[in-house]
């Protein structure tokens, strides 16, 4: 399955950006006035050295008690291990100092599922000068105990159960210590939602481990198993209309995909008195309505099979490009 790591994680922090800093960072915390956060957009650096070009997930605006001036924090969520890290880390860091000229809090998250020890410092120098030592806040999931946020009553805790560390076999009491976080929270259905979501992308137990679950949910107060089975019945209900939403709606798809190419080969077809097999195949693959539109937008204008054929290769050649 792939998941869209920097999207949930973009989402989550976003959503609980004060109760993230809480949570992992409580001096930066303490710190920070949350009256003004404004969130940036990503920002696009090009490696000139490499060709490549990269984007800073997340960063914040805003300003700290009782200071002049405003502050950003980078937040960069790191879903695999990447040689150099901590380099990379300073280029954003100079790159954005150039651009914003203000305080700027670098923080690193690492979401893999490999233990590591991964640094938090970027330094260069000679031994007879110190030229540069760069620090930045880094937050290493897997080595969290998961026990420790149980009781936390935070949101964003909640959802990074998931990431945390544990073994397979606690694998159904973290999702049961997760739902039982959610029932304390009292959120809105949405962001009860958007937090379930992200633990499921990560925490998806087995239909046998949903059975244990249920067993074990016989084992807690009553009331909170009710509120609880409240919370999930909600999820599953949404869940199977919005599948039978996306059902009908991809079946309609593919129904106004196939007329078009239905279209298109029949009047190959009766325009030219014949239907070339090379054409034909190369329509029935087509799985974009837009392409088929375009294609029947120009192929009436084509005069010899040899333009058709050029107007329907050139529409999917573009499209590849």
């Amino acid at each position: 399955m792939n998941i869209d790591h920097d999207r949930l994680f973009k989402e989550l922090i976003e959503t609980f950006f004060a109760e993230f800093m809480q949570a992992f960072f409580p001096r930066a915390y303490e710190a920070i006035d949350f009256t003004h956060l404004r969130f940036l957009q990503q920002e696009v650096f090009t490696d000139v050295t490499v060709g490549e070009k990269h984007e800073v997930d997340i960063l914040v605006e805003t300003r700290l008690k009782g200071e002049e001036g405003l502050i950003m924090v980078h937040i960069e969520p790191q879903s695999y291990v990447q040689k150099e890290f901590n380099e990379r880390m300073f280029i954003y860091f100079s790159r954005l100092y150039e651009q914003h000229r203000c305080k700027i809090l670098p923080i690193a998250i690492f979401t893999y599922d490999q233990v590591r020890d991964e640094p938090d410092t970027f330094t260069t120098g000679f031994t007879f000068l110190d030229v540069l030592r760069f620090r930045f806040y880094k937050l290493e999931l897997k080595k969290l105990p998961w026990r420790e946020y149980i009781h936390s009553n935070n949101p964003v805790a909640a959802a990074l159960l998931s990431k945390m560390g544990f073994k397979d076999e606690d694998r159904v009491q973290v999702k049961l210590e997760f739902l039982r976080m959610l029932t304390r929270l009292k959120l809105d259905p949405a962001r009860m939602e958007m937090l379930a979501g992200f633990f499921e992308s990560y925490l998806k137990l087995s239909q046998e481990e949903e059975e244990r679950l249920n067993c074990e949910l016989g084992r807690i107060d009553k009331k909170e198993a009710e509120t609880i089975m409240q919370i999930t019945t909600s999820w599953h209900e949404k869940g199977r209309m919005e599948g039978r939403m996306e059902g009908r709606m991809e079946g309609r798809m593919e129904g106004r995909m196939e007329a078009k190419k239905e279209t298109i080969l029949k009047y190959l077809s009766r325009r030219f008195g014949e239907q070339p097999a090379d054409l034909e195949e190369k329509v029935q693959k087509i799985s974009d309505l837009q392409i088929l539109d375009r294609i029947l937008e120009e192929l009436f204008a084509a005069d010899t099979i040899e333009e058709a054929r050029a107007v329907i290769l050139g529409k999917i050649a573009g499209n590849l490009q």
